[in-house]
């Protein structure tokens, strides 16, 4: 599979980044453009079923986490996930750093996802957290965060490799806002397969009579229905 850092900038400069900026201070959630063709992302899920290129399988129902199953790739990282990472790191790291402002908080990321993950490691967070999920019928994610040690990067991004509608039915991907001296709001999203949907890996600003505060998030997965739904997971710090 050839597919360049060069392919990736190229890709990614197709999403205009202001407006899903804008969206995600609304939603904390936003669609990118297309990253991935129709044959790529068929050959990144037919990854799945080589255990060599992964570091551990986690069982959903085995940990009560929901049901089915995703893998954690090695650091050796197939090169579209590498390439996309790295090219989709610098878009997102202004949205973070305005995001720690409105918070009032350190913004200690880096301008490189290299510098950025080298700080990882030395804190202890030395272990990829690349992300490939497979879901069947009946399979669901209960509401979490990919949050796996102290350094955490605000944002991430998950890209369907399979085609809604067409290659499984249900399976939409879930947020609960819980929203300050309100009742919880959700949404759900149907990923289109080859496109990214950037959100917040555990909080978005909110602006309140008192200023800004921190509305906390969770995502997860919907009961799928029929079919095998699957997707790459892009997170931008590594897990102790």
């Amino acid at each position: 599979m050839t597919f360049t850092p060069a392919e990736a900038d190229r890709r990614t400069a197709r999403t205009d980044w202001a407006a899903l900026a804008a969206e995600l201070d609304e939603h904390g959630s936003a669609p990118t453009g297309a990253l991935l063709s129709p044959a790529e992302c068929a050959d990144l899920a037919a990854l799945y079923d080589k255990p060599e290129l992964f570091r551990t399988t986690v069982d959903l129902g085995r940990h009560r986490f929901g049901s089915g199953e995703y893998r954690y790739f090695t650091h050796d990282l197939p090169a579209p996930v590498a390439a996309l990472r790295a090219a989709l790191y610098p878009r997102l790291l202004p949205v973070a750093r305005e995001w720690a402002a409105r918070l009032d908080r350190p913004a200690p990321w880096p301008d490189s996802l290299e510098e950025w993950l080298e700080r990882c490691h030395a804190a202890g967070q030395d272990r990829s957290a690349q992300i490939l999920l497979g879901y069947g019928p009946g399979d669901w994610n209960a509401l979490h965060r990919d949050v796996f040690g102290e350094l955490v990067f605000p944002l991430q991004v998950v890209i369907a490799l399979d085609a809604y509608g067409t290659d499984y039915t249900g399976g939409e991907f879930l947020m609960v806002e819980q929203r300050p001296r309100a009742q919880s709001r959700g949404t759900a999203s149907i990923l289109r397969q080859g496109h990214g949907l950037v959100f917040t890996t555990r909080e978005r600003p909110v602006r309140t009579r008192r200023g800004w505060s921190a509305g906390a998030m969770r995502h997860g997965v919907s009961t799928v229905c029929s079919g095998r739904r699957r997707t790459l997971g892009l997170v931008f710090h590594d897990a102790a």
